[in-house]
C-alpha cells in the first residue's frame, strides 16, 4: 500500500491543500533543471564540434605536408640537384611550382645542416633552417608546428636518400614542407556559422520539449480542487485504519507522526502513543526502538513483540515537510514464519533427494558409490557418517546369511576428521544388541535418540563408545543397504553439532536416501562380479610366462581399458630350429565376448604354429577360422560374431638373423637398429581376419643383432585427442630416447610417454631384442645323392659332437642322420643338406628339394623296410617337418645331458648378451 502524501491529520500540524500553487513548486524546479540541462549538453556539443574541426583541419595539414615532402623528396634527380655546384638555381622554380601545385605554403631544400637552398621568400636562402631536423637525419619523417619566416607553421621534414628508392640510402639532404597555422584556422571559421546554426536549432527544439512536459506535469497535480482533495483524503485515512498491516510514521527525531490501529494492536502501544517519542514507549522491545529511530531501510526484517513475530519493513520520507522522517509497515507473520520453516526444511530433503540422485551411483565402483553417499550426506543431514558393508559386497558378491558379521567400513565423511570413530577399512564384527546388527538381521532402520544412554550399542566397544559419547556425538540413525531384498551393509548416520536429536522424519529421509544408493551399490557389486570374471578369464587366456628361448630378449606390458576387458592379446611361441613366433593381435569390442573370441584365436594361433606354417598361409587359416565363426554365430541368439580383428606375425631365426613377418589389418612393427633410428617398415598390408577374398603377403627384414622388435595394438598410439601420425611419432621418439636399453626398460619408457593415465582402449606391448646364434653352434653339410655319402656325413657330425662335448649323444645323433638322409636320398630331390644346432637342445636337420613328407608307420614284422621314423621318434624327443619355398625340412631335437642343459640355459642367454653391440 503506497501512502505517498496521503494521512490522517495529525493534532496542531495542519495540512496544506495541493490545489495552492507554490512558486517553488516541483514542476517549476524540474522544467529549471531540464533547461539548464539541455543548455549544457548543447553548448558542450557545440564546443566538441569545435575542437573536433580544428583538429580535422590541423590533421589535414601535417598530412599534405607529409605527402608533399615526401613526394618531392622522391622526385628524379633531386640528389643529382643536392651535389650540383649550385643547388638553389635549379631547385628553387621546381620548389615553388612544387608548392602551388601541392597546396601548401612552403616547401623547402636543405642540405643534412639544415642549410636552405630554396624558399617562398628568396631573402631566407641560405640560412638555416627552423625545426628539428635530426630524427630526420636519422631516417623518419617529422612533423612539428613552429614560429618560422612565414609565421605559426606546421611543417614536416622527409629525407632525401641516394638513391632516391633505396629507404636505406645515404641522406644527402632534405625537404620540407608545410602550411602556416592562419590557412588552416580560416577552414574552421567557415564552419563556425554552420556549427551555431545547429547549436541553436537544437536547443530550441529541446526547450520546446521541456517546455510541453513541464506543462503537462503542472496539469497532472494541480487539477483537483480542494473538496475532492479532501475527499481523497477521508477515503486513504479509513482505509488506512481499517487494513490488516500495522503503519506507523516515525519523525527524524524519533517522535510517532502516525499509528494506525492495526499497529496499535501488533505493538500493544498505548492509545496517546501519537506524538510520544519511540524511546518513551516501555513496551516496545529493544530490537524494535533500535530500528525505529535508526531511520534506516528494512526489508522484511523479522523482530519480536511480545509473543508475536512481526515481518518490519521501513523506507525513508519527507513527510512532515523539512523533517526527515521514515514510514514503517507491520505484518504478523508468526504462523507465517512457523509454516515457512516447516516448508524450507521440506525442500531442503526434497533438494537433499534430487541432489543424492545426481551424486550417487556416477561410477560402477562399490567403494566410490559409497563414498558418495556419506559425502552428500554430509552436513546437510548428518554431521557424520560411516557406510559399513558386508566384506563379501566389496568382492562383488552377495552376503550370507543375516548376522550382521565381517561389515567392513568403507566410507567415512564427517564435518572434523578426528571423530572416534571405527576408521576406514576396518573390519567390524557387530555385536546382535547394536542397532547395527539389529538393522542389518532385520532389514528395518533404527533410531537411537540418545546414545549415552542405550547399553545395547555401548556394549559395543566400551572404551571406544565413551570416546565417542564424550566427542559430542549424541543421536543415531542406522539404515540398512537393501537391494532385491537382500541386505548389503549398513549406513550410520551421525548427529553432534545439532543439539536436538534424530527424529521419525529424520528416519523417513534417512530410508529414502539410502534406498537410492543401495540400488547404485547393488549394480555396481554386480558389475565387479562380471568384471572380475571377465578379467579372470582374460588373465588365464593371457600368457602368465613366457616359454624359455634364446633367439630373443623379449619384455611384454599389457593393460586392460577403463571399460573392462577387451581382446588385445600377445604370445611369443618356439619354434623348430631355434626360431621364435611373435605374434600380436586385436579383437574390437569389450566385455566377455571380445575376450573369449581371443582366447579362440590365440588357441587357433598355437595350433597353426606347430604346422610350421610360414606367416601369410598361417593368417589365411586365421582368416577361414574367423569367417566360420562369424558363420556359427550369425544364427544364435546373441548374434555378435566377430566385430573385426586384426593380428601380426613374425617368425625370426637367430641363425641367419632374418625376421618374415606378415599381418591383417594390423599397424605394422617398429625397428629399433642398434645405431638408434627408428623405423617402421612398410610391410603389406592385408585386410582384417574375417573379411575374406583377399591374399596375405609376407615380407621378410634382415635384422641386425640387437635390433629391437616391436609390437603393439591401436590403443597404445590412438587417442580421441591425437591423430595416428602424432602417436606414431610419440612412440618413436619414446624408442630413439635410449636405444640399448633393455627391452623391460624400453616398455615401461613407451608406457610413460604415450599412457600417462589409464588408457580407454586395452594395450597389448611387446618388445624383442634379436639375438643370434654364435657361429660355432651351428654346423652344415652339403651332401650328394649317394647312398656312400651317409658314412662320412655320419663321421663328421660324430666328431663335431666330441668337439662340443656332447659325445654321449652321438649315437643317438648319428641313427637320426643316416634315417633321415638316407631317406632323403632315396626318396627327395637334390639339394640336400645337413644342419645340427645346438641350443637348448641338439637338433639335426636334413633338407632336400623335394616338397613330398614321409610319414611315420608300425612296420610289419616280414617288411624290410619302414622303421626308419619310427625308430627316430623313439630316439628324439621332437620331430617334424617343415617346408620351404626350396622343398623341405626334416628335423629332430635331443634333449642336453643336464649339466650341458644347464649351462646352455643360463651361459648362452648371457654369452650372447656380452656378444651384442
Amino acid at each position: 500500500m503506497r501512502h505517498g502524501r496521503l494521512f490522517r491529520p495529525i493534532r496542531g500540524v495542519p495540512v496544506r491543500s495541493l490545489s495552492e500553487k507554490s512558486p517553488r513548486s516541483v514542476a517549476g524546479q524540474v522544467f529549471i533543471l531540464q533547461v539548464a540541462v539541455v543548455v549544457l549538453l548543447v553548448v558542450c556539443g557545440m564546443f566538441a564540434l569545435v575542437l573536433q574541426s580544428r583538429h580535422d583541419s590541423e590533421r589535414e595539414a601535417v598530412n599534405r605536408s607529409v605527402a608533399a615532402a615526401r613526394v618531392f623528396a622522391r622526385s628524379p634527380g633531386l640528389p643529382e640537384a643536392l651535389k650540383g655546384p649550385d643547388p638553389s638555381k635549379v631547385l628553387q622554380p621546381v620548389t615553388e611550382l612544387a608548392r602551388k601545385e601541392a597546396g601548401v605554403d612552403f616547401i623547402v631544400v636543405m642540405d643534412t645542416h639544415g642549410i636552405r637552398y630554396t624558399h617562398p621568400i628568396p631573402a631566407r636562402i641560405g640560412q638555416r633552417f627552423v625545426g628539428t631536423i635530426e630524427p630526420s637525419l636519422h631516417g623518419r619523417i617529422h612533423t612539428e608546428s613552429v614560429h618560422g619566416p612565414l609565421g605559426h607553421e606546421v611543417q614536416a621534414v622527409v629525407p632525401v636518400h641516394d638513391p632516391v628508392d633505396d629507404p636505406h640510402g645515404r641522406i644527402v639532404g632534405l625537404v620540407s614542407a608545410g602550411m602556416k597555422v592562419t590557412n588552416v584556422t580560416v577552414v574552421v571559421n567557415r564552419q563556425l556559422p554552420i556549427i551555431l546554426g545547429a547549436g541553436a536549432a537544437a536547443l530550441a527544439l529541446a526547450m520546446a520539449g521541456t517546455a510541453l512536459i513541464s506543462k503537462r506535469l503542472r496539469r497532472q497535480t494541480h487539477r483537483l480542487d480542494p473538496v475532492e482533495m479532501s475527499r481523497m483524503y477521508e477515503h486513504h485515512d479509513t482505509v488506512l485504519h481499517s487494513v490488516r498491516e500495522g503503519v506507523l510514521i516515525v519523525a527524524g527525531n524519533g517522535r510517532l507522526l502516525l499509528v494506525n490501529d492495526e499497529a496499535e494492536r501488533l505493538l500493544d502501544l498505548p492509545a496517546d502513543a501519537e506524538g510520544r517519542y519511540v524511546t518513551e514507549l516501555a513496551d516496545l522491545e529493544p530490537a524494535m526502538v533500535e530500528l525505529l529511530t535508526s531511520g534506516r531501510e528494512a526489508t522484511d526484517e523479522f523482530l519480536p513483540a511480545g509473543d508475536r513475530l512481526l515481518a518490519v519493513n521501513q523506507r525513508r520520507t519527507n513527510a512532515t515537510g523539512d523533517l526527515t522522517g521514515s514510514v514503517v509497515t507491520l505484518r504478523d507473520s508468526t504462523e507465517l514464519q512457523a509454516l515457512a520453516g516447516r516448508a524450507e526444511v521440506a525442500r531442503e530433503r526434497l533438494k537433499l533427494l534430487y541432489d543424492a540422485g545426481l551424486a550417487i551411483g556416477t561410477t560402477l565402483d562399490v567403494v566410490r558409490t559409497a563414498e558418495e553417499l556419506a559425502e552428500v550426506a554430509v552436513p546437510r543431514f548428518a554431521d557424520y557418517v560411516t557406510v559399513d558393508l558386508a566384506d563379501p559386497v566389496l568382492h562383488g558378491e552377495e552376503p550370507t546369511g543375516g548376522k550382521a558379521v565381517d561389515m567392513r567400513r568403507t566410507a567415512v565423511s564427517g564435518i572434523h576428521g578426528d571423530a572416534p570413530l571405527y576408521p576406514l577399512g576396518k573390519l567390524i564384527d557387530f555385536l546382535p544388541s547394536t542397532p547395527q546388527a539389529r538393522g542389518f538381521g532385520t532389514g528395518r532402520s533404527e533410531l537411537v535418540t540418545d546414545l549415552g544412554n542405550d547399553p545395547g550399542w555401548l556394549a559395543q566397544d566400551p572404551e571406544r563408545t565413551r570416546d565417542v559419547v564424550r566427542y559430542g556425538i549424541h543421536s543415531l540413525v542406522a539404515t540398512p543397504l537393501k537391494a532385491r531384498g537382500v541386505v548389503l551393509g549398513v549406513v550410520n548416520f551421525w548427529r553432534s553439532e545439532k543439539p536436538e536429536p534424530f527424529d521419525e522424519e529424520d528416519l523417513s529421509l534417512a530410508e529414502e536416501l539410502v534406498a537410492r544408493a543401495a540400488i547404485n551399490i547393488d549394480n555396481a557389486r554386480r558389475y565387479t562380479r562380471e568384471h572380475a570374471l571377465a578379467v579372470t578369464l582374460q588373465r588365464s587366456l593371457l600368457p602368465r610366462a613366457l616359454p624359455e628361448q634364446s633367439a630373443l630378449d623379449v619384455a611384454h606390458r599389457y593393460l586392460p581399458a577403463q571399460s573392462g576387458v577387451s581382446g588385445d592379446w600377445f604370445d611369443v611361441i618356439p619354434l623348430p630350429g631355434n626360431r621364435v613366433a611373435l605374434v600380436v593381435g586385436d579383437v574390437v569390442g569389450h566385455g566377455l565376448h571380445a575376450a573369449a573370441t581371443m582366447g579362440r584365436l590365440r588357441t587357433a594361433v598355437h595350433n597353426f604354429s606347430t604346422l610350421d606354417l610360414p606367416p601369410d598361409e598361417l593368417l589365411c587359416h586365421l582368416d577361414d577360422l574367423v569367417g566360420r565363426i562369424d558363420q556359427d554365430e550369425s544364427d544364435t541368439e546373441v548374434g555378435a560374431g566377430v566385430m573385426g580383428a586384426t593380428c601380426l606375425y613374425a617368425i625370426y631365426d637367430p641363425v641367419t638373423g632374418r625376421c618374415t613377418m606378415a599381418r591383417a589389418g594390423h599397424h605394422p612393427p617398429a625397428l629399433v637398429r642398434p645405431d638408434g633410428s627408428v623405423e617402421f617398415p612398410d610391410l603389406p598390408a592385408g585386410p582384417p581376419l574375417g573379411l575374406g577374398g583377399m591374399p596375405f603377403r609376407t615380407a621378410e627384414l634382415e635384422l641386425a643383432e640387437g635390433t629391437q622388435l616391436v609390437l603393439y595394438t591401436d590403443g597404445l598410439i590412438e587417442d580421441r585427442t591425437r591423430d595416428l601420425d602424432v602417436g606414431m611419432e610419440m612412440l618413436r621418439a619414446a624408442l630413439a630416447a635410449r636405444p640399448k636399453r633393455p627391452p623391460e626398460e624400453s616398455c615401461q619408457a613407451v608406457l610413460d610417454a604415450l599412457l600417462p593415465g589409464r588408457p580407454k582402449d586395452d594395450v597389448a606391448l611387446l618388445i624383442a631384442r634379436t639375438r643370434r646364434t654364435p657361429a660355432d653352434h651351428v654346423s652344415e653339410w652339403d651332401v650328394p645323392i649317394d647312398p656312400a655319402a651317409v658314412a662320412g656325413v655320419r663321421a663328421a657330425v660324430t666328431g663335431r659332437l666330441e668337439e662340443w662335448g656332447l659325445f654321449e649323444l652321438s649315437f643317438g645323433a648319428e641313427l637320426i642322420v643316416s634315417e633321415l638322409l638316407t631317406n632323403a636320398i632315396r626318396y627327395g630331390s637334390p639339394p640336400i643338406s645337413v644342419r645340427l644346432l645346438r641350443d637348448r637342445a641338439l637338433t639335426c636337420e636334413v633338407s632336400d628339394g623335394s616338397s613330398t613328407s614321409p610319414h611315420l608307420r608300425y612296420a610289419a614284422t616280414t617288411d624290410e623296410g619302414g622303421r626308419g621314423l619310427f625308430l627316430v621318434a623313439q630316439i628324439a624327443e621332437r620331430w617334424g617337418t617343415r617346408y620351404t619355398p626350396g622343398g623341405k625340412v626334416l628335423w629332430a631335437e635331443q634333449p642336453l645331458p643336464a649339466w650341458d642343459a644347464g649351462e646352455a640355459a643360463v651361459g648362452l642367454p648371457d654369452a650372447l648378451d656380452a656378444a651384442a653391440p
